[in-house]
């Protein structure tokens, strides 16, 4: 069994919800899932052997949602070393914006920087089309697991 950190950059919710549904998913695994709605540095520090999974979707002109905001200026400023860990990301968005999942790969980018492996595929759902978020994310996440 693999322990699961996920977490959660949402204004409106959809990336909840979606954070939800992937770690019933991982459940279902046979996985542990703890989801963090208010992410802080701490939550991935105290265990870099758990896998992080961040889903966040994009606020705005291309800015992270508030909830998220602490967590980013965290890893800037402590600027900590995340060599041990790995991650996944998933970034909800739209593509009629040309900041389409801007927040995920600001937030991926800064991962890398500090040393951090995604160890999949950036995944990035654009909300306006017509599959659910949830069903995009899932196959992604099954194909990852069964890989994996």
């Amino acid at each position: 069994m693999s322990h699961f950190i996920l977490l959660v950059g949402s204004t409106l919710g959809s990336a909840e919800d979606l954070a939800d549904e992937l770690a019933e998913i991982l459940q279902k695994n046979g996985h542990h899932a703890v989801i963090h709605t208010s992410p802080q540095l701490d939550h991935i520090l105290i265990k870099p052997e758990h896998t992080l999974l961040l889903v966040c979707s994009t606020h705005g002109a291309g800015e992270l949602p508030d909830n998220i905001q602490p967590f980013h200026q965290q890893l800037i400023q402590q600027q900590p070393n995340l060599s041990k860990l790995n991650y996944l990301a998933v970034g909800l968005g739209d593509s009629a914006y040309d900041t389409f999942c801007n927040a995920i790969h600001t937030l991926d980018h800064q991962l890398t920087a500090l040393g951090a492996t995604r160890v999949a595929k950036l995944l990035t759902i654009d909300v306006s089309l017509q599959d659910p978020p949830e069903e995009i994310a899932k196959k992604w996440l099954d194909h990852w697991l069964s890989s994996d």
